[in-house]
């Protein structure tokens, strides 16, 4: 069946509309919606209702690489961090305590034992479900756990070093992007239930609310009605920002380029990618700017112009899943369920024993799966402020991502043998 609409300026339109539906209705004093969206997250909405616009309802086209994702991602997603670093408290980021650390090798190590888990379950209870052998499968399969550890720099290095072949490498990547997307969705309902599962899990949030306390009374004290100016200068220095953090990232590739051989050798190839280091640069600007004048203008709207920017990102990443694909890889499809299941499972675990919140379980495990582009959303889920804690983390994941992925692409390759 063909799309409705194909122009990219008319989907982003019906995206805009949508986000305005969902906040309007979420804002809505109708008893229906407010029990509506007591069990159903604006932002979860957010997500899966340009994917349904996809399929099965063909209203969108999708091309590969869309060009609104491209924006939405090179240039909103920089932006947003600017925005939403500008009235961070570091101090108190630090004093958040090592459990996000812990729970973030924590979702590592899950990924690592969650491949071999999902091959060896599927293997020996459902071999009909593949359709390919064994030896490729493990190698396909390594470029999941790139992705899911690092991110897309990773991905590829897994790809170049087992030698995938291109079909399947297709078929990994649909299957990444397919289960990443459901666990994203998963960890946004909790986010919405937080509370509920913090009881479960025991934990003290006092760290994580005197974040959230501090920033929000800040805000609170400077907030005002914003001038033309103001709103001038807030663009002006999130946009020079994006674009002194991506004119940077322009110059510091082509010196790193020289040494990509060696550095895919010892599991850096992440430092050749422009996105990764745009990223690292906008967040820095970011906090350079909190700690200047320019902090006051969390006072006319900074934070709220970087969650709408996160909301369109939303959008444009949900847009981009198709949920007719998840009935054409099902045996594929099985194994990262269990992977991500295992993955879970262990974060769970070990966030009880240890008493951790919710939110360091979240952000945990959206920093190795998501990457840069979805913690932040994620980590703003909880609290606008909290968006810095999750690109920290998928920053780290950047620099582990290799290694961790080479060592569950070896452990899946022991387990195939059997």
């Amino acid at each position: 069946m063909e799309p409705v609409f194909t122009n990219n300026v008319v989907i982003f339109g019906i995206l805009m509309l949508t986000l305005t539906g969902v906040f309007y209705t979420a804002h809505s004093e109708n008893p229906f919606w407010k029990k509506f969206y007591l069990f159903v997250p604006p932002l979860l909405l957010c997500y899966f209702i340009p994917a349904l616009l996809n399929w099965p309802f063909h209203l969108i086209a999708v091309e590969k690489d869309p060009p609104l994702y491209f924006v939405a991602s090179r240039y909103l997603l920089p932006a947003s961090l600017i925005l939403l670093c500008l009235s961070i408290d570091f101090r108190s980021i630090l004093r958040l305590g090592p459990k996000a650390l812990i729970m973030f090798l924590t979702g590592t190590l899950g990924i690592i034992i969650g491949g071999p888990v999902a091959l060896l379950f599927t293997i020996k209870f459902f071999p009909h479900l593949l359709s390919i052998s064994p030896d490729e499968l493990w190698r396909g399969l390594s470029t999941i756990s790139g992705s899911w550890i690092g991110g897309g720099a990773n991905q590829t290095a897994m790809k170049e070093i087992f030698g995938v072949d291109e079909n399947l490498f297709g078929s990994m990547i649909v299957v990444d992007i397919i289960v990443a997307n459901v666990w994203m969705a998963f960890l946004l309902y909790g986010a919405s239930i937080a509370p509920r599962l913090d009881r479960w899990l025991k934990a003290d949030t006092g760290a994580i609310d005197d974040l959230k306390s501090k920033v929000e009374a800040y805000r609170a004290s400077i907030e005002r009605i914003p001038s033309m100016l103001d709103n001038f200068i807030l663009l002006g220095i999130t946009f020079g920002g994006v674009a002194v953090a991506q004119a940077l990232a322009d110059v510091v590739v082509p010196l790193i380029t020289p040494y990509e051989a060696r550095l895919s050798e010892i599991g850096l190839s992440s430092l050749t990618s422009g996105f990764f280091w745009m990223i690292v640069f906008a967040t820095t600007i970011g906090f350079a700017f909190s700690f200047t004048r320019f902090r006051a203008l969390e006072g006319v709207g900074a934070s709220k112009w970087g969650s709408v920017c996160i909301y369109i990102l939303v959008a444009t990443i949900g847009m981009q899943m198709n949920l007719e694909e998840v009935f054409s890889h099902l045996g594929l499809l099985m194994i990262g369920l269990i992977w991500m299941m295992t993955h879970a499972v262990l974060l769970l675990s070990v966030a009880k024993i240890i008493k951790a919140p919710f939110f360091f379980v979240a952000v945990g495990s959206q920093a190795n799966v998501g990457g840069a582009a979805s913690a932040p959303v994620v980590a703003s889920a909880f609290s606008p402020s909290l968006a810095p804690v999750g690109v920290l983390l998928a920053v780290l994941g950047y620099a582990i991502g290799t290694y961790g992925a080479i060592l569950c692409a070896e452990l899946m390759h022991a387990v195939s043998q059997f």
